[in-house]
């Protein structure tokens, strides 16, 4: 069955950097879509960063653009968030998601379990 495991969360100050990794398998990882969703402390769920399935082309929320990256091995079915300059207003749970299709807005299907972030001195 489809699994997604993300790892690396934590407590870091604010200017710090985290990444985050998502383990995936029960699938063909290389043949699809991933995004980063994430969901702060009292708010609604908030899209991240999408790459599509061979990783040449990444997309990312305004409110991250220029500070995250995304990035996946397919060889190690492993997708990545590289967090730079974080926030306090980045503390969130970050959820690994998988998509329906190759390329992104094709829906998601599956989502880890999350890993929370917290930005705070």
């Amino acid at each position: 069955q489809v699994q997604l495991v993300e790892s690396g969360g934590g407590l870091v100050q604010p200017g710090g950097s985290l990444r985050l990794s998502c383990a995936a398998s029960g699938f063909t990882f290389s043949s699809y879509a991933m995004s980063w969703v994430r969901q702060g402390p009292g708010k609604g769920l908030e899209w991240v960063s999408d790459i599509n399935s061979g990783g040449g082309s990444t997309y990312y929320a305004d409110s991250v653009k220029g500070r995250f990256t995304i990035s996946r091995d397919n060889a190690k079915h492993t997708l990545y968030l590289q967090m730079n300059s974080l926030k306090p207003e980045d503390t969130a749970v970050y959820y690994c998601a998988k998509s329906l299709g190759s390329g992104r807005g094709s829906g998601i299907d599956y989502w880890g379990k999350g890993t929370l972030v917290t930005v705070s001195s």
